[in-house]
């Protein structure tokens, strides 16, 4: 039985997945605390989904890339990257923040064919379709060097998934299957998002739809 491990906790109304990146404003003490911390020591500390009524007993681990900026009052910006998922068997309240005795796991081990990095290549398509729609930049490059458990996390940590949509993707530990998923929600999603637009701009035109046959005399 693997040793379990006590790390900080960090309970956040955000899913933070491996590899993608997560900017914080650290402003309560016993969260600026745990930061000082994590920064002495180099550790990392979890990130794990609150919905307002429960803190979800999955998370991810997260590192500190970047101390942004420090404030005169101890207030913190710092960039943070997902690391490691982990299960949460035990909280600790010892200390002013919360802790918790963690397992770590990852994705089981799966022969993954030619159509599941085709499938992956749909996904970042989709994904850079999506980033397009809203404005926003592309969070990958095309070097193609990308592996596809990493595809996997990128493609579920698309603009506009719902924390329990986020949720379930962590908990995934099955690489095809997270990729599979995650595009066809990128789909639905990229659909549903063309028709808002569309309806904006319809609305946009002084509420009158385009005629298709054209303006009659």
């Amino acid at each position: 039985m693997p040793e379990r491990e006590l790390i900080p906790l960090f309970p956040l109304g955000v899913v933070l997945l491996p590899g993608l990146p997560l900017p914080l404003h650290i402003f309560e003490e016993r969260y600026k605390q745990m930061i000082g911390e994590c920064l002495e020591r180099e550790q990392a500390f979890g990130v794990v989904a609150y919905t307002g009524s429960q803190i979800k007993s999955i998370g991810c681990t997260a590192r500190v890339s970047d101390v942004l900026k420090r404030y005169e009052d101890g207030r913190l910006d710092i960039m943070t990257v997902g690391e490691r998922r982990f299960v949460i068997f035990e909280q600790d309240e010892s200390k002013p923040y919360l802790q918790g005795r963690i397992e770590f796991f990852d994705d089981e081990e799966e022969e993954l064919e030619d159509r599941d990095r085709e499938m992956a290549l749909k996904g970042l398509i989709l994904h850079d379709e999506l980033s397009r729609l809203l404005g926003s930049k592309k969070t990958h490059d095309d070097s193609g060097a990308i592996e596809l458990r990493e595809i996997s996390f990128l493609l579920a940590g698309s603009q506009g998934f719902a924390l329990e949509e986020r949720q379930a993707f962590l908990e995934m530990t099955s690489t095809r299957e997270r990729i599979r998923k995650a595009v066809a929600a990128l789909e639905k999603l990229i659909e549903r998002l063309k028709l808002t637009l569309e309806i904006k701009r319809i609305i946009g035109g002084n509420g009158h739809p385009p005629s298709v046959l054209g303006e009659r005399e």
